[in-house]
This record gives structure tokens, C-alpha cells and sequence, in this order.
């Protein structure tokens, strides 16, 4: 016999956030632990454990991809692109936004298409809140960075890689927002909310977006267990009442229930949580299938 306790089953009820990605993107289809992409004018295939279903287009389209990720699939690992022609840098578009696109030894390409859903919510809730501060740690190339700024908000964009800064200015001259009150900062992520903390600096909005393992500039540590429920309280000091924080984690082996419930405990209000997917494109025409990416958390500090 199974008791599920009516108000606590609706508490903690995932909500999956799902999109086709930014402007220039698509899923073109998944499968077999593969996922083929279009970034701009790209076709790309790069590896997708979680794609353990057959692909729904002939091998005929795959073969058609402009790079192919090989190697090392481990995200700490680096591995190889085989390109039918060499790939430089190339740009694609989202709105008004532009952001600089390469082939990475990570597989990544510096952008994160699932994104797109937590970039809508980043703009309309700034976009109500005017002269708003948003802090965007572990902000890569900062493409949510710029959705802040340009819905008005007050930007303090921090990243540990000199390089990943380096890109995200790059993109942020792309996007014509040089003159946006935005702070690149090159820094070990906790010890920026340390002092973040001690300062009596407050945000409207957090965005954390932690990798499962990492180092800072100084070669300080990270290990998500281990790390986020500290991380976590930082933030909630440098939350002003009321204000939201948005978690994400990717390639962890752990349940949405396990972000939600350290959330809750910690911020206090209410929560939503769930997995973030994106919905396959012309592999996919009946709408069937939902490639999932990561565990997230939209977590409001008590007012």
C-alpha cells in the first residue's frame, strides 16, 4: 500500500521545463546515445548518454553533420571533433542577442540551448523589477548575463576561467550592450559570495550554475555534494527578501526531490523544481519526444 500525503505529493511535484532552444538552434534528432544539433548554419553530433532510444531519421541524416564530438565523453575530460572542413568561430542569434559559438575540447560550444526556457523567466521577472541586481556565478559566456542586462538589471558576472570571461565579452560586444552596467569578474565563485556577504551586497536575483566538479583561478576545489549546501547559504545572505534564486545541475546522479528539499530548507519560500529538456525538431514530427538535460530549481528566499 502505497500513502501519499495529498499536500506533500503537490509540494514536490516536478515541473519539466521544456523549449526548442534559442533562435538559431534546433534538435534536429537524438538517439543512441547521440543528439544532432543545428547551431546557425552548423549541423553538429555530439554525444548524450540519456538519448537511449533509437534516432528516428536514417543514418543518411547524421552523416550530413559538419563535426562529429569523439573521444572522451566524461564531462572532466577532453576529447576531439572530426570536422569534414576546419570550423572557425561562428555567430548565432537569439532576439537581439548574438553570442560567439566554437568547437570545444568539452564538447560544448558555449551555449547552453535548454537555457533558453530559464532566459524568458530571467527577463520577465527583472523586467518588473526595474534597476534590479542580478548575480550570475559560474556565468560561463554569459549569455543569461546579457538577458539580465538588457531587461534592465544590474549585472555581477562571475566565472573562474579567465577564457570563458574573455568569450562572454566577446559576445557581449556582439549584442551591442557594451554599455550595460554589467561587472566581468574573474573569480573563485564562493569566495566572490563571501565577501559578497561580509559587504551586506543584496540581489533581486542568483543564478548558480555550478559544474559537478571544478577549479578556481587560485586552484580552490569545487565538488557539488560537498559544496552547494554552503554555497546555498552565501546566496541566501545575498538574497533581499523575496528575491529568487535559479540552480541548475548537470551530470549529476541525483533526484530533482534532493535540489528541491536542500532549497527549501535553506531559502525557505517556495520552490519549483524539476528537469529542463528540449523538444527534438524534424526527427520528431509527431511531438513524441523531450531530450532531457539537467535538474534545476527556482527557489524564492522568504520574504
Amino acid at each position: 500500500m502505497t500513502i501519499e500525503p495529498p499536500a506533500l505529493a503537490a509540494s514536490l511535484r516536478p515541473r519539466i521545463l521544456a523549449t526548442a532552444g534559442p533562435d538559431d538552434y534546433a534538435l534536429i534528432d537524438s538517439g543512441n546515445g547521440r543528439k544532432l544539433e543545428r547551431f546557425g548554419d552548423k549541423l553538429l553530433d555530439r554525444p548524450e548518454e540519456q538519448a537511449m532510444w533509437a534516432p528516428s531519421l536514417p543514418a543518411s541524416a547524421w552523416q550530413k553533420a559538419d563535426a562529429v564530438f569523439t573521444g572522451d565523453v566524461e564531462e572532466e575530460g577532453a576529447g576531439r571533433w572530426k570536422q569534414r572542413a576546419e570550423a572557425p568561430d561562428w555567430t548565432c542569434r537569439h532576439g537581439a542577442l548574438r553570442f560567439s559559438c566554437r568547437l570545444t575540447s568539452f564538447r560544448h560550444v558555449g551555449v547552453f540551448p535548454e537555457q533558453e526556457a530559464q532566459w524568458r523567466f530571467i527577463a520577465e521577472s527583472l523586467g518588473e523589477r526595474p534597476g534590479g541586481k542580478l548575480l550570475n556565478l559560474f556565468g560561463y559566456t554569459g549569455i543569461a548575463s546579457l538577458v539580465a542586462a538588457a531587461a534592465g538589471a544590474e549585472v555581477a558576472h562571475v566565472d573562474a576561467s579567465k577564457k570563458a570571461i574573455a568569450w562572454a565579452r566577446e559576445n557581449q560586444a556582439l549584442s551591442g550592450l557594451e554599455e550595460k552596467p554589467i561587472r566581468w569578474l574573474t573569480e573563485d565563485a564562493g569566495k566572490f559570495a563571501a565577501r559578497e556577504v561580509r559587504r551586506g551586497n543584496a540581489y533581486d536575483m542568483i543564478l548558480l550554475d555550478p559544474p559537478k566538479y571544478g577549479r578556481g583561478p587560485k586552484g580552490e576545489t569545487w565538488r557539488l555534494f560537498e559544496d552547494l549546501p554552503q554555497m546555498l547559504k552565501l546566496c541566501a545572505e545575498c538574497l533581499k527578501p523575496g528575491g529568487t534564486l535559479v540552480l541548475t545541475a548537470y551530470a549529476i546522479r541525483a533526484s530533482y526531490l534532493s535540489l528541491h528539499q536542500l532549497c527549501a530548507d535553506i531559502l525557505g519560500g517556495k520552490v519549483t523544481s524539476g528537469e529542463m529538456a528540449l523538444i527534438a525538431g524534424e526527427g520528431d514530427a509527431n511531438g513524441t519526444k523531450a531530450l532531457p538535460t539537467s535538474l534545476y530549481c527556482r527557489a524564492q528566499k522568504r520574504p
